[in-house]
């Protein structure tokens, strides 16, 4: 998949194509039913597929303190596009300024001009440009003035509800991970490489491994029962997801305690998935409550976890 940074990059040899444009947070089931969709119709018109994407999302600039939890980080949403099969992933740098210019020179400068879009996929409730003025119907009419043809995504269902990425949240937030992972289509995992902390874990016998969230904000926070893929294993554990208050943290992180490990694993890439919520976050009087509180958590989360592993072997 070939990744153009910025709309400066565009060159002439990437005009004409299929188009679609949206924010793909998750890449759950209801995004991979239109990107299948769009690879077929870009593979029958003999075009490259692409997709747009903003960095950052537009909720982050305008009002950053409400924007929605990432379910995903950058890296993660490239590389199920790739494995998707998209051809093209356009980056665009979002800012105020890109966001005040009119919803016609939009279409004409970067649809028209700079991409020769020729097949238009949007979502039913896509808008754009200067106060959010551009919508599906000037798109309709647009394509018609300019030839390219424009659809609507219709809405994706599981079960009743609607696959979205809010619909995501939603569930993770009131712990329902199997239902989450229904609409994922896969498990909800965080990821990323290992880095240095302040090793404090080390000290008191749980010594873990961080992850930096990589995001505003994360999409579920508290003390979970896991199981983290690392070099080829998949390994039992307990994880802290959100800020540190008893040690004064404030960046988000993702620190993982892993059952009967005891490799060096920095700089090496992890991939946690939630199984169990155990508490949410709290600010203990003392390190050793803390302390305390860490080794009734990491029981929990064996006995929890051998029961999810008894149950499943079971016939």
């Amino acid at each position: 998949m070939e990744l153009i940074r910025g709309l400066h990059n565009i060159r002439a040899q990437h005009k004409s194509c299929v188009l679609t444009i949206g924010k793909f947070d998750g890449v759950h089931l209801g995004h991979k039913a239109v990107l299948s969709s769009l690879i077929a119709k870009a593979k029958s018109l003999g075009l490259p597929s692409t997709v747009m994407v903003f960095e950052p999302q537009p909720e982050e600039v305008f009002s950053p303190d409400n924007a929605p939890a990432r379910l995903s980080r950058w890296r993660d949403k490239y590389e199920a596009l790739k494995d998707i099969g998209i051809d093209r992933l356009i980056c665009v740098h979002f800012t105020a300024k890109f966001a005040s210019q009119s919803p016609e020179h939009f279409i004409e400068h970067t649809l028209v001009n700079a991409l020769g879009v020729k097949f238009l996929v949007v979502g039913d409730d896509f808008r754009f440009g200067q106060a959010r003025r551009g919508d599906f119907t000037m798109l309709k009419a647009a394509g018609h003035e300019h030839g390219f043809s424009v659809v609507n995504t219709a809405s994706f269902r599981h079960d009743d509800c609607r696959i979205s990425s809010t619909a995501i949240r939603e569930a993770l937030a009131n712990n329902q991970f199997t239902l989450a992972n229904e609409m994922l289509g896969r498990e909800f995992t965080i990821n990323g490489r290992v880095v240095h902390g302040q090793a404090k874990g080390r000290t008191i016998g749980f010594p873990t491994a961080n992850v930096n969230l990589q995001r505003a904000k994360a999409p579920i926070v508290g003390v979970f029962a896991v199981q983290a893929e690392c070099q080829g294993l998949r390994l039992d554990g307990v994880a802290n997801i959100g800020t540190r208050p008893t040690v004064d943290g404030h960046q988000g992180l993702l620190e993982v305690h892993l059952f009967d490990f005891d490799q060096d694993i920095y700089g090496q890439y992890l991939r946690v998935s939630l199984q169990h919520k155990l508490r949410g976050i709290k600010k203990f009087d003392t390190f050793a409550q803390l302390q305390t509180q860490i080794a009734e958590d990491a029981q929990q989360a064996r006995n929890l976890l051998a029961e999810s592993s008894s149950a499943q072997t079971k016939p």
